[in-house]
């Protein structure tokens, strides 16, 4: 007949109370580095969890700056370009937090890319406003009279190779024509601008803005000019002869 055995020798279990110092020792490294691994600390372990406690994201931390530079970007953009999309996707990421972590990548994303392309749609903006802001003030300086002066002495040498003894015969031409105003109407005649063609409509040959563009009107005024005098002075003459020219 076989002895019987404690229920103490028959059992699975090691009990601490008879591990050896070795044994526990082992017990107690394994336990720390397990802590360690999941950043558990001896007060983590003591303290119950707070359940209202929000665990920061790293995806959510992403969504949210790009969300502020999104937000940046429309506002310097509103009244100026379509910001619709980047609207509508700032608002989808305003609860980041109670999404899916794929979700809000996703999401976080397309928003970086909209943000981008309404960028550089802006600087297209304000790139064109300042070229249409540069060429509205060179058009005011050049439809003033020195500016017309300017454009006219630059016109005859380039085209006709008419220097400053030509050109003094033109200043004075269009001096007494129409004081260089590109506004000037004879109002009997119905002779308009810098040259005073009859009909001003003429100019129209060489542009449709014709009554509003000095150089226009100087391009057809140096024309007629050449074509019917040979040059400035010639036509300064007939002038101060007959009174027109």
């Amino acid at each position: 007949m076989r002895p019987r055995t404690s229920a103490s020798a028959a059992s699975p279990h090691l009990h601490l109370s008879s591990a050896s110092p070795r044994t526990l020792a082992i017990g107690a490294a394994v336990l720390a580095a397990v802590a360690t691994l999941f950043g558990v600390t001896n007060a983590d372990a003591l303290e119950p969890a707070d359940s209202t406690a929000t665990v920061l994201r790293a995806v959510d931390t992403d969504a949210d700056f790009f969300v502020g530079i999104a937000r940046a970007t429309a506002a310097s953009a509103a009244g100026k370009i379509d910001t619709t999309s980047l609207e509508v996707q700032i608002a989808q990421l305003d609860d980041a937090d109670t999404l899916n972590p794929l979700t809000v990548d996703a999401l976080t994303d397309q928003l970086r890319t909209t943000t981008t392309q309404t960028a550089a749609a802006l600087t297209v903006y304000e790139q064109q406003q300042a070229a249409a802001a540069a060429a509205a003030e060179a058009l005011a300086q050049a439809n003033t009279p020195d500016g017309a002066r300017a454009t006219a002495r630059a016109m005859a040498a380039e085209r006709y190779g008419w220097g400053d003894d030509q050109f003094s015969c033109l200043n004075s031409l269009w001096q007494k024509e129409s004081s260089w105003n590109f506004q000037a109407e004879n109002s009997s005649s119905g002779a308009y601008g810098i040259p005073q063609s009859l009909p001003g409509s003429k100019m129209a040959t060489v542009g449709a803005d014709w009554q509003t563009v000095a150089a226009t009107q100087i391009a057809w005024g140096l024309d007629y000019i050449s074509r019917a005098y040979g040059s400035p002075c010639s036509a300064w003459s007939h002038s101060q002869s007959t009174n027109w020219y």
